[in-house]
């Protein structure tokens, strides 16, 4: 948040949505307390460094970061807040005094706070764990708040995809190979996702829609959602209908792949350099905005999501519950998730990041794709976000520049190289966030045998990975030697 938009805060002082915490070298330990309430709520933001009357104090410098990493910590410990969440957790300066602002977004979970239930009043922070017609009426306003939580009390285990549990567990293990949801069974997991819920107004209970859209099968989806469908649509052309187009209505996990499918298909990736580290620039801009689309859609509502590819821009929209009306200014943009539970499984299966970054990487990344535009998100009943393209600027002009790379790699290491390597060299020139798993089909040998092919590469510094093995990517070391500029043409 912008400095103006704290100072305004804090000139309201404390209220339903905000709490002021002074905190000048440790979290209190009632910060927790608040973010329970907050959860529990209508979210809100919490300001260390700040006095009950308002006073701007600031943290010591000296233990910001302790700080911050004890909150990451708790927020994260079941232990302390159940079920954990993520956190915003932002510094600011006031008058050269440094404020941590907690962004606590509202849930749609129950949660608890070393096993208590907090609500958040007008006086602050109301434990009502022995409430019976609080917690009741708590659990009611969350039932009814997400449409992810409606229960189908007639669903089946039987009407879930097997293979898709199986690529989830994939997905995580890549990531964490240690994740408890990799020693459970698809129907323990789905309850400890809470994707198994009772519904206290009518006491039926069942699955829920968040899991027949992640993991159903496309006939159980259609038979409760018959209007459910995302478009994919080329019109470059023909304006009048299309080039090109993808009527998707299968699963979550499966539509976000055939999305960016889609999107890698017709739009360029050029390659761009920030610092000496490449920035797969179309995957970190658009894999936000198809995992934002999927995530914070509003489903019960029968608008069919879309997106467009035209000349000059990329639309995207979908139907959306609004905390707000018209376009967003990032500088003070709240992040409010609409479905938490769906983006919990994204985040874990590592095709989203925490509330908020998506918002950011768009904005920072945009510009530079099509060089100088700027990219519009309008919140509303239907949700839109407008990305720029440089019209003389094609996907082929992409995967020419591609191969004139994997030609210089085939010819300086030849002699040196297997088959194998040098097709994991090809398909990590041509695609940087490449998986073991997907290497392991297109080239036809074991993700061993992958894993051992590229520790051999990585040792003769013919590749490189960039980053953390869970949000890094591949570098090809001969693209050093290309340009440090961005595409254009």
């Amino acid at each position: 948040m912008m400095q103006e938009e704290i100072k305004k805060l804090i000139k309201k002082g404390e209220d339903m949505a905000v709490e002021f915490k002074e905190s000048r070298k440790s979290a209190n330990k009632d910060i927790y307390e608040t973010v329970c309430a907050f959860l529990n709520r209508n979210g809100g933001h919490i300001l260390l460094g700040v006095s009950d009357s308002g006073k701007i104090k600031g943290v010591d410098l000296d233990f910001v970061d302790k700080i911050k990493k004890e909150i990451v910590t708790c927020a994260n410990n079941p232990h302390k807040i159940n079920p954990p969440v993520y956190l915003v957790i932002e510094e600011v300066k006031i008058d050269n005094k440094t404020i941590i602002v907690i962004y606590v977004p509202e849930s749609s979970q129950v949660h608890r706070c070393t096993d208590r239930i907090y609500d958040r009043s007008e006086d602050g922070d109301l434990d009502i764990t022995h409430q019976t017609d609080a917690v009741a009426n708590l659990y009611m306003r969350k039932q009814s708040s997400f449409s992810e939580n409606k229960v189908y009390p007639y669903m089946e285990i039987s009407d879930f995809r097997p293979d898709l549990f199986q690529k989830m567990k994939e997905l995580i293990s890549i990531r964490n190979n240690v994740h408890p949801w990799l020693k459970v069974n698809d129907k323990e997991f789905l309850k400890s996702a809470r994707l198994y819920q009772k519904d206290l107004q009518t006491g039926k209970e069942g699955y829920t829609l968040a899991a027949m859209l992640l993991f159903g099968k496309d006939s159980t989806i259609q038979t409760a959602l018959t209007y459910y469908r995302t478009d994919a649509i080329l019109r470059r052309v023909n304006l009048d209908r299309y080039d090109d187009r993808d009527t998707i209505e299968t699963n979550l996990i499966e539509s976000y792949e055939r999305l960016m499918n889609f999107i890698a298909k017709h739009l360029y990736d050029p390659f761009y350099l920030e610092g000496d580290i490449r920035i797969p620039l179309r995957s970190k801009i658009f894999r936000e905005i198809i995992s934002n689309t999927l995530i914070h859609r509003e489903y019960l509502n029968p608008y069919p999501a879309r997106l467009i590819i035209e000349k000059d821009k990329v639309v995207v929209e979908n139907a959306n519950r609004a905390f707000g009306s018209g376009a967003i200014n990032p500088f003070q943009f709240s992040p409010h998730p609409k479905n938490p539970i769906i983006a919990r499984i994204f985040r874990e299966i590592g095709r989203a990041d925490e509330l908020g970054s998506g918002m950011r990487n768009i904005f920072k990344y945009a510009g530079v794709y099509s060089n100088g535009g700027k990219p519009e998100l309008i919140e509303g009943d239907i949700f839109k976000t407008i990305i720029p393209l440089n019209p003389k600027i094609t996907a082929q002009d992409t995967i020419e520049v591609t191969e004139k790379v994997t030609v210089k790699v085939t010819e300086k290491v030849t002699v040196k190289l297997t088959d194998n390597q040098k097709k994991i060299i090809r398909l990590m020139g041509k695609d940087s966030n490449i998986t073991a798993e997907i290497l392991s089909k297109k080239v036809g040998i074991s993700v061993r045998k992958i894993r051992e092919n590229t520790a051999k590469l990585k040792q003769k510094n013919l590749i490189k990975r960039v980053g953390s093995d869970k949000d890094g990517w591949w570098e090809v070391m001969p693209l050093k030697h290309q340009s440090r500029t961005p595409l254009k043409r």
